[in-house]
């Protein structure tokens, strides 16, 4: 069993929380937190978008640590799990490094490629593995997308289109700092932006048509190529001002035998769901059933990946840091397109 101790109490690391209590590979041994009433177990002061509001937890069996510091000092402790403010990644996971433990960290892995390139040097200095919490690709329809690529059930892919959009994130604090947050592209597209990576690779070039937020994109419809140029790849995704649809996303990927769809709209009455359909070429539709979960359950396999991938010291393809600096590399050459117009 790995032993993680978590930094960061806030929403992500209350939902990371949920996790490791249904985790079979993986048990949550400390935690810290500067401030007093977490390390007492009062959560109920965290909310988010999605999952149960903040509780009273029991901390008996946990050790409390009000610094990083202090909790890198128990030699009990495996793996360090970041879900600090994006700005404060780069620090914590290298002294978390530095200090002979494994890294989780949620996305994004760092605001640019400058962090992340730091964060995987620190990696390779300590022979340490830096994983990313991307979780979309342990997400259902999203899952089911990436296994069947990966097994080459229906052939490889070859074009997609992909949706990723919020209403006005007011929950989180300077969203559009480019040296706090990173705006929609960073904090938002990097899901997509990584799963494409996994799914496609790494693009040739890209271009973005922006709305655009004190210089950060705000809204953008983007295209991307690669060296096989029969391949190309589609994405919407950002901020609208409307609220009556807090959220959605979806795909439609073109494999050589089949075509799969998927959107999912949270409204402010309810949710549509388009759900997953397989259209295969000679006109039959197949409805994949998924296994009945919720977006807690995403996390607890993320994080039993993680320690599997620690176990047995093989890589967790969906964690790869390396994948996660190329999502960041490519959301800032999109930046960079929607500033000059041009491909990059």
């Amino acid at each position: 069993m790995v032993r993680v101790g978590l930094v960061g109490i806030g929403f992500m690391g209350w939902i990371h929380y949920l996790a490791y209590q249904r985790s079979a590979k993986a048990e949550l041994a400390a935690f810290c937190s500067r401030d007093a009433a977490k390390r007492a177990g009062d959560w109920t002061s965290i909310k988010g978008n999605f999952g149960p509001p903040g509780e009273h937890i029991s901390v008996q069996e946990l050790r409390v640590c009000e610094t990083l510091g202090e909790m890198l000092a128990n030699p009990d402790i495996d793996m360090i799990d970041i879900c600090l403010p994006p700005h404060m990644h780069v620090a914590a996971a290298c002294e978390a490094l530095a200090a002979g433990k494994h890294v989780l960290c949620e996305k994004p892995l760092g605001l640019n490629t400058v962090q992340c390139d730091e964060i995987m040097h620190a990696a390779n200095k300590a022979q340490r593995k830096v994983m990313v919490a991307q979780v979309l690709p342990y997400m259902g329809e999203y899952q089911y997308l990436f296994q069947a690529a990966s097994e080459g059930r229906y052939g490889r892919p070859i074009s997609g289109c992909f949706k990723r959009i919020i209403s006005p994130p007011d929950w989180i604090p300077d969203f559009y700092d480019p040296h706090r947050v990173g705006g929609p592209l960073i904090d938002l597209h990097v899901h997509d932006a990584h799963f494409i990576r996994l799914l496609f690779g790494m693009p040739h070039r890209v271009m973005c048509l922006a709305e655009m937020h004190d210089g950060v994109v705000k809204y953008c419809q983007t295209l991307m190529e690669f060296q096989d140029r029969r391949v190309s790849v589609s994405t919407s995704s950002g901020v609208i001002d409307q609220t009556a649809r807090p959220f959605c996303h979806g795909f439609e990927v073109q494999f050589e035998k089949a075509t799969l769809q998927y959107e999912l709209s949270a409204l402010a009455d309810g949710a549509d769901i388009f759900p997953l359909k397989v259209l295969h070429k000679h006109g039959a539709i197949e409805r994949p059933t998924l296994a009945v979960g919720d977006e807690v359950g995403a996390f607890a396999a993320e994080i039993d990946d993680a320690a599997s991938a620690i176990a047995t010291d093989k890589p967790a393809l969906r964690l790869d840091g390396h994948f996660a600096r190329d999502a960041i590399h490519i959301c800032q050459c999109l930046q960079k397109s929607a500033e000059h117009r041009h491909w990059i």
